[in-house]
């Protein structure tokens, strides 16, 4: 393991990483992706499940990255409940982020973990997610996606010394997003 405030891993270390671990995974190169529609548009046909992450903190610094589907509408406001959060969630800086993380805003990504070498962060993946055989993340880089097995992603994680909670994430209501 690398040492805590070290330069955080390249997409060739975590692919490095990944194969001493024995996880095979797909890699396909493209133009810088931002938001899930970027990565829709441009993405090409890539099968599995699409990642969308959220960093987030509550009033007391705890962390949480949070994966769900990229389609998912996830309920900030009743999140903290089921996590166990001191309060309200609110996002994490991008200056907070690199420093945990080692990403950059649109870069954030279930393997960004890695980076995170003082078990700061809480990772929660979404069951829905998680049904999917295949799972699709950004290597650290947003010029890329890489297709991992979901079960590779559990083992991945528990192998950075994080224990990653499956569970619903709750979503918001259709009325909701009308009002």
């Amino acid at each position: 393991m690398s040492a805590p405030l070290s330069a955080p891993l390249s997409s060739q270390d975590l692919f490095a990483r990944l194969a001493e671990l024995g996880i095979e995974t797909r890699t396909v190169e493209h133009p810088p992706l931002f938001t899930v529609e970027d990565s829709q548009a441009l993405r090409g046909d890539i099968p599995g499940g699409h990642t969308k992450n959220l960093f987030l903190k509550d009033k007391k610094g705890n962390l949480f990255l949070v994966v769900v589907e990229e389609e998912a509408r996830v309920d900030l406001k009743s999140l903290h409940g089921p996590l166990g959060a001191a309060s309200r969630l609110s996002f994490g800086s991008a200056e907070l982020l690199e420093e945990v993380l080692g990403v950059k805003p649109g870069a954030v990504t279930a393997f960004g973990p890695v980076n995170d070498t003082q078990g700061r962060v809480t990772v929660v993946l979404d069951a829905e997610l998680m049904a999917h055989a295949e799972i699709n993340c950004h290597p650290l880089v947003n010029t890329a996606t890489t297709t991992i097995r979901s079960d590779d992603l559990l083992r991945f994680l528990r192998a950075t010394g994080h224990e990653p909670r499956v569970m619903a994430v709750p979503r918001r209501s259709e009325a909701a997003d009308e009002a």
